[in-house]
């Protein structure tokens, strides 16, 4: 009877120690809710200044009423993707600054289109053990770059059943080409053949918000959808220039070209070096024109020759665009890249694009 009541006592005893465990659990309540805002809403990267800042947050974390130990992070992700694959931050003072080049590479790495503006959402998140407490969500509008050469130019592209391209101007039709800018923005010329048709002006191969057709009469110009054609009557070779600050061009017959090569290539240590030729494609539409569709160009110089030969050579010392003149000088590049390369073996035109 006594191991009974023994028995009897300790289990009573075991149930008032739990008793007051639980007692004793104190439950964690949240008194203020973290805070976090931004010094901009619309930010444009900077990759010219990569170590200059971007973009502060400002922030609070999370307070409670009890003493806890707390660490704060700032999440950042695309805005529809409920920082399911969003980056985590740790911070440690407010605010919280991010350069260019941090903010920039954590973009690309969860997804961010460059040179586009792109909705991202940010928000404190506060943790304190296992448990997360979140402010409210702030969205900004930032645009990512990648990194590459620095091209401020503005190309502008042919379209037309008159032209090698056709009407499509899909980003993936080889065949538009672009015309020749000059050193005033705004001023393009382009020397080819043309076939009997129409043609327009596009400024994005896969866009046709910003194009140009004929205005009110020949020789004006028209910006947007509601521009006609400009048409060519008589299949052959012209000279057209085309100044959209004043919304005008000439389109001015020339004689057929004389000269005729097999073969044009590049070569220099910005392609595959003195001794080795990159062949460029001759146009099916217009022999004298030559084309290299994303090409990785080193740093370094290059030129362009016939047939394989230093006979006949082209080169300038001029970056990006330029007239290449028989026996010049070398073309530059300044950064390795990917490049869409032109060129016209009727007036030693060129035109070295960076494919973004």
């Amino acid at each position: 009877m006594k191991h009974i009541f023994k028995i009897f006592t300790i289990a009573i005893l075991g149930i008032l120690v739990a008793s007051c465990k639980d007692e004793d659990q104190a439950i964690l309540n949240e008194t203020a809710q973290s805070k976090i805002s931004s010094d901009k809403t619309t930010v444009i990267l900077d990759k010219t200044n990569l170590d200059a800042t971007a973009v502060s947050f400002t922030w609070a974390k999370s307070t409670f009423d009890l003493a806890v130990v707390a660490a704060p992070k700032i999440e950042i992700a695309l805005k529809g993707d409920n920082f399911k694959t969003g980056k985590s931050l740790d911070v440690v003072t407010s605010p919280y600054s991010m350069t260019n080049k941090e903010l920039n590479t954590l973009l690309l790495s969860i997804g961010a289109i460059p040179n586009e503006a792109n909705q991202i959402e940010v928000r404190l998140r506060t943790v304190v053990g296992t448990t997360s407490f979140y402010s409210s969500v702030i969205t900004l509008a930032v645009t990512p770059y990648i990194l590459g050469p620095i091209y401020n130019y503005t190309d502008l592209y042919l379209i037309g059943d008159a032209t090698a391209g056709g009407w499509d101007n899909s980003a993936t039709n080889a065949k538009l080409y672009p015309l020749q800018k000059s050193a005033t923005a705004g001023v393009y010329s382009y020397t080819g053949y043309f076939a009997a048709g129409g043609l327009k002006f596009i400024q994005t191969p896969g866009s046709w918000d910003t194009q140009y057709g004929l205005g009110a009469s020949a020789g004006t110009l028209l910006a947007g959808g509601g521009s006609s054609n400009i048409s060519i009557a008589t299949a052959g070779y012209y000279k057209l220039t085309v100044d959209v600050n004043a919304l005008k061009y000439t389109l001015t017959s020339i004689s057929d070209p004389t000269a005729s090569y097999t073969v044009i290539s590049m070569i220099g240590s910005a392609s595959a070096g003195w001794d080795a030729d990159v062949d460029m494609e001759k146009s099916t539409f217009d022999p004298h024109v030559w084309v290299k569709k994303k090409v990785n160009l080193s740093s370094g110089e290059f030129k362009f020759r016939a047939n394989h030969d230093w006979g006949t050579n082209w080169g300038v010392a001029k970056e990006f665009f330029g007239v290449a003149e028989l026996g010049g000088g070398n073309i530059p590049v300044s950064e390795a890249f990917k490049y869409d390369v032109y060129f016209n073996d009727i007036t030693g035109e060129f035109s070295v694009i960076p494919v973004f």
